[in-house]
């Protein structure tokens, strides 16, 4: 009896792990996305290796002028900038930029996130008051208002970007976590828990966290892609770290030269990328949606 129940264990916890895995590898169209992604985090693993130019060096012509604004040719695969920058060089080591920025953010934004929704939900009472209430003043500040107020004062820079994103988008997911967690805690197996003499600790940790692990699982993806584009945004309108090359920066760079129209290599790349990326976390997104709620799930 006590082997089946550690095998039982064994195989809840394999579910609640791989589950939302299991379901992206059955979705043709996620399965897609995890592909895209996959390469996106191939190539920014390899940028520097990749890249054929420093990405502010200026190309010069053979009489020794700059080479400004040259259309794709085999030396510079992506043009030049209006400052002589080989575009494809910047726009490979934008890879970078956006992952880490992405990537970090959604995973602070999730442990946040699961903190607060999981004690509020679980607690109950003046605990989930409280800390609702704190929610609700987060949920209150504009998000780019904030976005640009914050990172003016602060700086910009990765680290001051990635504080401003886990901020915005904190407040959203504990909603949603708590909503599922409240749900959670009045099953039967929940309450054997705690009449058995469970503590907190082990109810939630073995039965809460893994019933809820889809959702959470969920809100990260999504913060990703939130991210990404808050990043991209905040670069565009000048408030990106100058040390380092976005996408970002790229199309505020086109903006401010003037040729954000004429110069189409130079815009084009790093607008289809973000396009692309986002529509790849669209896609497991919706998988695990999908998962997560059976009823969304068509024929297949």
């Amino acid at each position: 009896m006590q082997n089946l129940t550690k095998t039982t264990s064994s195989r809840q916890r394999y579910s609640w792990l791989t589950g939302p895995f299991q379901a992206v590898l059955r979705d043709r169209f996620a399965l897609v996305g995890l592909i895209i992604i996959a390469i996106y985090v191939l190539i920014a693993i390899f940028a520097e290796f990749i890249a054929t130019h420093p990405p502010f060096e200026a190309a010069l012509t053979e009489t020794g002028r700059l080479n400004r604004l040259q259309p794709p040719t085999a030396d510079h695969w992506f043009g030049t900038t209006t400052f002589g920058h080989d575009v494809f060089s910047q726009f490979i080591l934008g890879f970078r930029v956006a992952l880490l920025v992405g990537f970090l953010g959604a995973f602070a934004v999730g442990i946040i996130s699961t903190l607060f929704g999981v004690v509020a939900g679980y607690f109950g009472g003046i605990v989930d008051d409280v800390l609702m209430r704190i929610t609700d003043i987060a949920l209150s500040i504009p998000t780019l208002p904030f976005a640009i107020v914050a990172v003016g004062l602060l700086g910009p820079s990765i680290n001051n970007t990635i504080i401003v994103i886990v901020v915005l988008f904190w407040r959203n997911g504990a909603r949603i976590i708590r909503s599922a967690v409240l749900t959670e805690r009045e099953r039967v197996y929940v309450r054997w828990a705690r009449a058995a003499g469970a503590s907190h600790t082990h109810v939630i940790l073995k039965h809460i966290v893994p019933n809820v692990f889809r959702v959470v699982f969920l809100w990260v993806t999504m913060s990703v892609a939130f991210a990404i584009l808050t990043e991209a945004s905040l670069s565009f309108i000048g408030l990106g770290d100058p040390s380092t090359t976005s996408w970002g920066q790229i199309l505020n760079t086109a903006f401010a030269s003037g040729n954000l129209r004429t110069a189409w290599w130079w815009v084009v790349p790093p607008s289809l990328a973000l396009v692309v990326l986002i529509s790849a976390l669209y896609l497991v997104g919706r998988a695990f949606e999908e998962y997560n709620n059976p009823r969304l799930r068509g024929d297949k």
